[in-house]
């Protein structure tokens, strides 16, 4: 698997485009780096930069936007409602795929040092990436802010991990705090109130560090574990907000700190309006919220991934201050190319580019989408079934087997371009160089490969659709009987899906040389037809009565 991690750099700047424009466009001359959002906030004066790519180019492109910052920003002449320390203020990296906190930490750990001994930019490591227990909270490696820092570098207990001059780079440049963490949820929560002071008791009473004890020892906890919250009014907005940092979203999910919120503000008299995702979030967040909002409405959850999202924005009126748009705040959808595959394609698309002269798609792609729409008629007569009248207490039943069915239409989507990208590789082959006994011993064994995964990939398609048939029998026997002839459908188009791609198993394994591996397959092939024409007449049988 790729390894990917996120690098999240809060540069001291909001203010002046000219210098945030530049030092994005540092970070962008690194082949490999996406760049996924910029946020810029003038009272905070402060922007947040997101981008996404391997370990290598991201730590590179941290350090060359570090090092544009410390060119074009001045700590000396900075001003802004934010906590910061230094023109690059903060750099975590956070793993994505492929890699663990523990190795971003390593990684953080190195930038620290480069950015010291190269740009002489003193550095504290925090989080995951802390050499001191008591680093790990961000708030202890900042303590006193910039102007603590002339006092703090004499200090050893308080000096940066790496560095500890105060000369004029650093007078300039200010201290940089480089970590390593999970993901982090920046959210800000919509009351209905412009008073600070009462944005600022609800956020006591749900971050986890709490607020004083009245008596003077101690604190008393808030009521959410990961999260850090403050409360504070938005001149651009006219509303005070709770702003929250959720730190740990496996303790606390969104949708959690959302409903935890919406009940303090109203013990207090008070009402959240909507939330504000600042920044990115990963796809899971919204999903479990999405999921969640579904199972308190007693509703299937075997809905697309799309309409889960729009459920969870709606949910928590992520849209109250402005738009929305999921494919640009969800961490995934920024990454993935545009879409531009078969199964994209409008119906009539796919259905016009089968008939041309061209080769592909053909039978397999067209077997995976007659199995894919089998999965989607026994997911749709799930979902309705989940939402029938005097049903009510059997909702979760049919969610099940909608949720089950969801997967298998998203897997037989995917076989339609991977059965169509199975043939174009044994084009490409066809097409290699054969002048000399090497190019063609070479291209030989590249068409054997390339065959062999052409009758593999049907053979999946079986696989997925004859999952799609025990469903379209559940619903044939248990769903709603006014969807009855759906599940007879969805039925016929999973055998017509099946018996199509044993054909295209057939053609595949006739054509490679060495038949060992070949039977296996056809094997599997014959054991798959039988079993669906049986479960096929057992759905039509039922679907007769």
């Amino acid at each position: 698997m790729k390894q990917l991690i996120e690098c999240v750099p809060n540069y001291s700047e909001g203010r002046d485009k000219n210098v945030i424009d530049a030092i994005v466009a540092a970070i962008q001359t690194v082949e490999g780096v996406k760049v996924l959002d910029v946020d810029p906030g003038e009272a905070t004066n402060r922007t947040v930069v997101t981008f996404v790519g391997e370990p290598a180019p991201v730590c590179e492109a941290a350090f060359r936007g570090a090092a544009k910052a410390q060119e074009l920003i001045d700590m000396r002449q900075h001003h802004g409602a934010h906590p910061r320390s230094g023109a690059t203020d903060v750099l975590p990296l956070i793993p994505v795929a492929g890699i663990t906190l523990e190795e971003c930490a390593e990684l953080a750990r190195n930038l620290a040092k480069r950015m010291w001994e190269e740009l002489g930019i003193p550095c504290y490591c925090y989080e995951a990436a802390a050499f001191k227990p008591e680093r790990k909270n961000l708030a202890v490696c900042r303590e006193g802010e910039y102007e603590a820092l002339p006092e703090k570098m004499t200090d050893p207990a308080r000096k940066p991990d790496f560095g500890g001059k105060w000369d004029l780079v650093a007078q300039k440049a200010g201290a940089t705090n480089v970590g390593a963490r999970g993901f982090l949820v920046a959210v800000n929560f919509n009351l209905n109130t412009t008073s600070t002071r009462r944005a600022m008791a609800v956020a006591f009473d749900v971050r986890e560090k709490g607020r004083k004890n009245p008596n003077g020892e101690g604190w008393i906890p808030g009521s959410l574990k990961g999260t850090k919250a403050i409360g504070w009014y938005i001149d651009e907005y006219g509303i005070a907000q709770v702003s929250m940092n959720i730190t740990d979203i496996d303790t606390t999910p969104l949708h959690v700190a959302f409903e935890e919120v919406c009940a303090k503000a109203a013990a207090r008299g008070l009402r959240v309006t909507g939330a504000e995702i600042v920044g990115l979030v990963p796809k899971r967040v919204l999903l479990e919220a999405g999921r969640f909002y579904l199972e308190k409405q007693q509703r299937s959850l075997g809905i697309s991934e799309e309409e889960i999202v729009k459920i969870a924005v709606r949910s928590m009126s992520l849209d109250d201050l402005k738009p929305f748009n999921p494919k640009e705040k969800v961490i995934e959808y920024l990454l993935a190319d545009e879409p531009h595959g078969l199964a994209q394609m409008t119906v009539e698309g796919f259905t016009r580019e089968t008939a041309s002269e061209s080769a592909a798609p053909g039978g397999g792609s067209v077997s995976a989408c007659m199995g894919a729409f089998g999965a989607a008629l026994a997911t749709m007569v799930a979902n309705l079934s989940a939402h029938k009248r005097g049903w009510d207490d059997r909702w979760k039943e049919f969610s099940d087997v909608a949720e089950e069915g969801q997967k298998l239409v998203d897997e037989l989507l995917a076989l339609i371009d991977e059965d169509t990208a199975a043939f174009n590789r044994i084009m490409d082959c066809f097409s290699m160089p054969k002048g000399t006994d090497e190019e063609k011993a070479a291209r030989d064994v590249a068409i054997e490969a390339a065959t062999l995964y052409a009758a593999q990939v049907p053979l999946r398609t079986m696989e997925a659709a004859l999952k799609a048939l025990p469903l379209a029998l559940q619903m044939a026997q248990k769903g709603n009987p006014a969807s009855a002839s759906d599940a007879g459908v969805a039925a016929l188009a999973a055998v017509a899906g099946i018996k199509g791609a044993r054909l295209n198993v057939r053609i595949n394994c006739a054509g490679l040389k060495d038949k060992a591996p070949a039977q296996p397959l056809l094997e599997r092939a014959d054991a798959i037809v039988a079993e669906a024409v049986q479960l096929e007449a057992q759905v039509l049988s039922q679907v007769d009565r």
